[in-house]
This record gives structure tokens, sequence and C-alpha cells, in this order.
């Protein structure tokens, strides 16, 4: 019997949360309008703290505005509950206390049968942590989660929410942005996109935007051209390049329309930029789950330094579209995928099977909850995708793109 529920956004944002959250809300109301429940506020640390907000007749009757916004109503925090020292030092729980017991203590004292998580592979594997511990400790609860996550990385989720979203606004951050390569001579424009492990995102983004390239009408005769628009070189984690080889083709069309625009995911390269830190003895940044901070390490602007001078550019612009893509409402085609998820997270909350909701890759694409013992982060995009290899390979061609201009 499911009396109470609570829910929790955490991690890095995505455009699905604030959805997600409408789309459960709206489907409790719907199936079992007697349920009581309760959010979270900023996540993990909210639930370690006891900070909830109960979710009122009127939020129920008004939850679907929650479609038409980015970001998450509840807020959202980076907490892994394994880190006990780490939670010390932010105050999150006192010394010698276990941190999974005391969110244990805190959902049992709030009375909660079910609790979304929406997240990541983080959010998740904590839940995860939490799940095992709670059935291993006798406390009843169901741990249902949502999968969230602009990489798209998760194992063995076929697609996670708001990356669709994510790909699209970044392909628009991109569209104006890249109006600049004309704003000098011999210019490089540097787009980095979000992906620490992952370059779906950042393959997805480029395949948007040359969509977006196909949908314009050009006049190169005033200079309105589409090679100067179009995206010169493409780098992920996944595919190995040559940087050389890339300097000598991207010298040629350097000296030939005097622009070259990149697309980066922020993990390419990141092995060497992290030899050449440690090699000078600097210190390499980390958050409370051991991942680098890529914000202070700026691959971007590694990328811009490694080429500028080779290409003998005037001037460098590096643009990052992660905050700007990430915090966006959900496309229309996210808003069926979440629909589809939260409508089966609660279903399955109130028959009590736990899991992460997901196209199981390893059962058919089969839409289900999957066992958190099953999740793990990190999954590579296959850069062996038809659609990504004829990308790859017309980006790589300055013939096929001077065709496409005229």
């Amino acid at each position: 019997m499911v009396n109470k529920v609570a829910m929790l956004t955490a991690g890095g944002f995505a455009p699905c949360l604030s959805a997600a959250i409408g789309g459960l809300i709206e489907r409790y109301t719907q199936v079992a309008p007697e349920v009581e429940i309760i959010a979270y506020r900023h996540g993990y640390e909210g639930l370690l703290k006891g900070d909830s907000m109960t979710v009122t007749p009127t939020v129920r009757a008004n939850a679907a505005r929650l479609h038409a916004f980015g970001g998450s109503p509840i807020g959202s925090s980076r907490v892994k509950l394994t880190n006990a020292s780490d939670l010390v030092d932010r105050g999150l729980v006192d010394q010698g206390i276990d941190p999974l017991q005391a969110a244990a203590d805190r959902l049992t004292d709030d009375g909660v049968d079910v609790l979304h998580t929406i997240g990541g592979d983080d959010t998740n594997t904590t839940a995860a942590d939490l799940a095992a511990f709670l059935a291993s400790n006798g406390h009843a609860l169901t741990v249902v989660g949502l999968p969230k996550t602009i990489d798209n990385d998760i194992i063995p989720v076929g697609q996670s929410l708001g990356a669709w979203t994510a790909a699209e606004q970044a392909s628009r951050f991109a569209q104006n942005v890249i109006g600049e390569h004309n704003s000098g001579s011999r210019m490089l424009l540097v787009h980095e996109v979000m992906g620490r492990q992952c370059g779906w995102l950042t393959a997805a983004t480029a395949r948007a935007y040359r969509e977006w390239l196909d949908s314009r009408e050009w006049l190169p005769e005033i200079g309105l051209s589409r090679e100067a628009w179009d995206v010169h070189g493409l780098y992920i984690p996944e595919a190995v390049f040559d940087l050389e080889g890339e300097v000598r083709r991207l010298k040629g069309t350097m000296d030939r329309i005097g622009s070259v625009n990149l697309f980066i995911s922020e993990g390419a390269g990141l092995q060497t930029i992290l030899a050449e830190l440690e090699r000078s003895g600097e210190e390499v940044p980390r958050d409370p789950f051991g991942h680098v901070k890529m914000d202070k390490i700026n691959p971007g602007a590694w990328f811009g330094s490694k080429f500028a001078e080779r290409l003998d550019a005037q001037k460098v612009m590096v643009q990052k579209s992660g905050y700007f893509s990430r915090s966006a409402a959900a496309n229309e085609r996210d808003l069926a995928l979440i629909k589809s998820m939260t409508d089966l997270a609660v279903e399955c909350a109130l028959r009590g099977e736990p899991g992460l909701i997901g196209h199981d890759e390893e059962r058919d694409d089969e839409l289900r909850a999957i066992e958190f013992n099953r999740i793990k982060g990190g999954k590579p995009f296959d850069i062996s995708a038809p659609w990504f290899t004829a990308l790859l390979d017309d980006i790589r061609q300055p013939s096929a793109q001077l065709a496409a201009a005229h």
C-alpha cells in the first residue's frame, strides 16, 4: 500500500527535470489521488537535511505548467551518500554518522513509501546504494528512478531524458555563435559541447546544426557561404584523431575561406590535457564523485591554443553551449518520452517494483524498470553508427562542402 511518495532531482540540470516532476505529479493525481506527495529540496542534500515541500492541491491542479520550463523547481545538488568525509565537510552529516543510515532514517521518519530519483548515473547508482541499504536493514521503501543526462551515456538505457532537447538547443546556440566567423580575418571558432566521456551530444549537436544549414538559402556572391558556416572539425572522446593531419586539412580551409569552426566534446583530448597538467605539477580538480571538474580544465581553450598557432589564426573565440542547452525546457520529442517514462514509473511504484525506468538495450529496448545493479555510467557513443560516419566523412571532405555551397 502506497500512502506517501517523495521525489528529488540530483546532479547537473537537463531539459527534462521540470517536466518529469510535472509528469509524476499529473500521473499520481490521475490514478492515485489519495497518495501524498513531497519533494526534497536540492536532491539528496534536502533528504539529509530533512528539507522538503508538500505538493499541494494547487500544484496538482496546475502541474502541467512545469512542462514549459527548464531547470528544476525543487532544486538539485551533487551529493554522494557513500562519500561520508565530503558530507561531513559540507555539514550535511555529523562525524561518525553513516549517510546512508541518515537518509534511510529520514525517509522512515517522513513516512515515505516510494522515492523517485530523477538524475544521471551518479544519482541512480546512489539510489541503488540507498535501495540496497534499505533492503538489508529492513526499511520497506521502493526506489524508482528516471534517467536524466544530456550525455546520453547510462548503461543500459537506450535514450536518456533531455538529451534530444540538449542537442537541439546546442545547435541553436551554434547558429548565433558561428555568425561570428567573419568578425575578423582568419577566425578560429571553437564550440565546446558538454560530454565528459561520451561524444553523443557533440555528434547529435553537429547533426542538428547541419540540418539547420540544409534549411537555409545561401548567397556566396556576397560572402554568405555555407562552407564558411559549416562544421569543419568534430572531436569526441571515442574517436582518436591525428592532430597534425587535422592541422594540414584545416589549414587549407582557413586559407581558402578565412575561418574555421570546430565542434568539440569537453572530454575530447582530456587524457592529453591531464597528462600536461600532471607533468607541470598542477593539481587536477575533482568533484565528490571523483570526476574531473571540466570547467576548471577548460578543454575548449586548450583546443583553441593548439590549433590557433598552427592555423595562423588571427583571432580565437571559444564558446560553451552547456549551460544554455542543459537548462532549456524539453522539446516535443522529449516531452513524449518523459510522459511514457513517468507513467510507467508511477505504475511500477504502485506495485512495488524498483528500478530505473528506461528502454533496456539488453532486453530488446523494452521500456521497463531496469535493475539498479545493472546501471552504470560512461556508456561510449557508437562511432560506427551510419549517421555519424556519414556526418564525419562529409565534414572532412572540403569538396563536398564546396559543392553544397553553390
